[in-house]
């Protein structure tokens, strides 16, 4: 701005009407410009300088397995809770629900990333900056507002990696029981355990798990393809009469246990943003045949085979589990349990990656450069050491967790993002008849039902839970 204040200087200590002219016309070319650099918009993906970028082909890896865990292992019961032709219509309808927050809050962190001109937010940020750009009594709370949405994710989270830890030593003592005889407590199981998930967890960048994802898949898929031919050995046909068999509908009574299990099962919108921020080609994430909706669509599909199948072959035999539901001594029911516990052991560094995403750089900029490498293994030794002191010393860690889940996930699901998109677009308006607004508020509405149903579930199997009938780990 310098040269045009001197240029200016120049004209105006007198020139002829000629070059008073050319100096107009030099100005008006000035002002174009400047109009037309305002005009040009940020592009926060042309600013993003990621050091370990994923491919199109990892960040599917990481949804599949962030989304595929122990969820779907209760599908059976949920169908069994809502009955045949409920259930498979509510699991598509709570699954398109999720997904369709999933893109409200990636859109709200784009259309903040244009505004505020920052080349990625996280989910913490976008809440912060969406109340900072909302209504007006708002925003003094904004950041208060990142500090609640970032204990929810870590508190998520973590739980997730502790219903993880019990449901591996669980299965492995079962195992080993059923094998060889030895009768060890859980507890045991879990300390073995320990050493081999802190190793596993010393992993510090994302690209790195891929692999390990992709050998948690395989034995996904591997279990899941048993679990399939067990279901189709002798299943019944859908008009069958059977006793307490719900082709239609179940009861009022049991349609919130449905709706909290369903939409426990949905559990991924807390890694939307870290792995779209760390995608090569981050612009292939969203849209109609982007990477999230395929993912998706395949999780959804699989929720609804096991559910599906599940409650037709097992009926009101279904439970927490459908590994529960195999055959006892059997080689090949035996190696479901196998391979679904190598699974989700390793599904535990991905769920892991979210809470240290969040809590590291807090503590990274308290530390001297040189010791930062070795207080972060640190950090993540002490974190996998906590998810082990919770899953030893909490009794009925599964219904705990299940309450943590159900209550952090309907918030962070399915009541933030609607709230996030109200207040992004305050300054901008909601388009006609203020439909982004009416819709915002609709989902609103149904993630409020959702949590309280979710707490609802959970409360009633803590409160009814019985010792002697053992844990069930399929939610």
């Amino acid at each position: 701005m310098g040269s045009e204040k001197n240029f200016e200087n120049v004209d105006v200590e007198g020139q002829d009407n000629n070059g008073t002219q050319q100096q107009h016309t030099k100005n008006q070319q000035v002002d174009t410009f400047q109009i037309d650099e305002k005009k040009q918009e940020y592009d926060p993906y042309e600013h993003r300088n990621v050091q370990h970028p994923t491919s199109n082909l990892d960040t599917a890896i990481h949804l599949l397995k962030g989304n595929i865990g122990t969820g779907i292992l209760a599908m059976p019961e949920a169908f069994k809770n809502a009955g045949l032709f409920v259930g498979s219509i509510g699991l598509v309808f709570i699954g398109v629900i999720c997904v369709h927050t999933m893109h409200i809050l990636l859109n709200c962190s784009r259309i903040l990333c244009h505004r505020t001109k920052t080349p990625y937010l996280n989910f913490a940020e976008v809440g912060e900056l969406s109340f900072k750009h909302g209504p007006p009594f708002l925003r003094p709370i904004s950041g208060v507002a990142r500090i609640m949405i970032d204990a929810f994710l870590c508190a998520t989270q973590l739980g997730f990696c502790c219903v993880y830890f019990v449901f591996v030593a669980t299965n492995l003592k079962i195992i080993i029981q059923e094998e060889f005889g030895f009768e060890m407590n859980v507890k045991t199981y879990l300390s073995i355990l320990l050493l081999p998930l802190i190793f596993l967890n010393w992993i510090r960048n994302l690209k790195y798990l891929a692999p390990v994802m992709s050998i948690a898949n395989v034995f996904m898929s591997i279990g899941l393809g048993i679990i399939f031919y067990y279901i189709f050995q002798d299943m019944h046909g859908v008009h069958e009469e059977r006793e307490n068999f719900y082709l239609v509908f179940n009861s009022w009574e049991s349609i919130p246990l449905y709706f909290g299990t369903a939409l426990y099962a949905f559990e991924g919108i807390g890694m939307i943003l870290p792995l779209e921020n760390k995608m090569r080609n981050p612009q292939d994430f969203g849209g109609l045949f982007g990477v999230l909706n395929i993912s998706m669509f395949i999780v959804g599909l699989s929720y609804m085979a096991v559910g599906f199948f599940g409650y037709l072959k097992y009926g009101d035999a279904s439970v927490g589990s459908i590994t529960l539901n195999l055959p006892e001594g059997e080689i090949l029911a035996m190696s479901v349990r196998i391979v679904m516990s190598v699974s989700i052991f390793l599904s535990y560094a991905l769920q892991f990656y979210i809470p240290v995403s969040i809590a590291w750089p807090w503590m990274e900029a308290r530390i001297p450069k040189n010791a930062q490498v070795g207080a972060e293994i640190v950090f993540r030794t002490a974190l996998v050491i906590l998810t082990f002191a919770m899953a030893v010393l909490i009794p009925n860690l599964g219904l705990v967790i299940s309450f943590v889940g159900a209550l952090c996930t309907a918030a962070l699901g399915l009541i933030l993002p609607p709230i996030f998109s109200m207040c992004t677009h305050w300054e901008t308006g909601y388009g006609a008849f203020r439909w982004r607004l009416i819709k915002d508020a609709l989902l609103l509405i149904f993630g409020c039902v959702g949590c309280f149903a979710g707490t609802y579930v959970s409360v009633l199997k803590i409160y009814n839970y019985d010792e002697t009938e053992g844990e069930s780990f399929g939610h």
